[in-house]
């Protein structure tokens, strides 16, 4: 069993599309539940609607990297915001589901691809998160039923 810990919107871009450019200053925001829209994304963040098919509507992260990277780097004032991902889950290893649909509180996703680590990580979590996060970054997933996610509730694997 797996649990969504924490739950973000953005409604801005600050690094995606930025190369060469400063990072944007949109905030993230923390929230206690998400609209899951079926092919669309989640309602109010930076990637609704963002293009036809694309495979990161939604985002996740795990607590247990989140909690590994503040103790290597000595930083326990980092917030799980900082990686910018929607959903921050405990209790599985996300990179299990790539290439698999599974259901979390009743919602069903199809996970696409990892959310690979980009440069930006070393300057909005600490010098050297891009490289730790190797094979770590996450995973960005399609959505595939309309729902709502809710903070601090266990969560149901089901594969299909």
């Amino acid at each position: 069993m797996f649990r969504v810990e924490h739950l973000y919107l953005s409604p801005g871009h600050n690094y995606f599309g930025h190369q060469g450019l400063p990072a944007g200053e949109h905030s993230v925001i923390a929230v206690p539940e998400i609209e899951c829209v079926a092919g669309h994304g989640i309602r109010g963040d930076r990637f609704f609607d963002f293009k036809p098919d694309y495979k990161g509507q939604i985002t996740f992260f795990s607590g247990e990297i989140y909690d590994e990277l503040r103790a290597r780097f000595d930083l326990w004032d980092r917030e799980p915001s900082a990686f910018r991902r929607n959903v921050i889950t405990r209790g599985i290893d996300l990179n299990t589901l790539i290439g698999r649909e599974f259901i979390l509180q009743g919602v069903a996703f199809l996970g696409a691809t990892e959310c690979s680590p980009c440069h930006w990580m070393n300057a909005a979590f600490a010098p050297g998160t891009e490289a730790a996060l190797k094979n770590r970054g996450g995973l960005r997933a399609k959505i595939l039923t309309d729902g709502w996610l809710r903070a601090t509730r266990p969560g149901v694997l089901a594969h299909g």
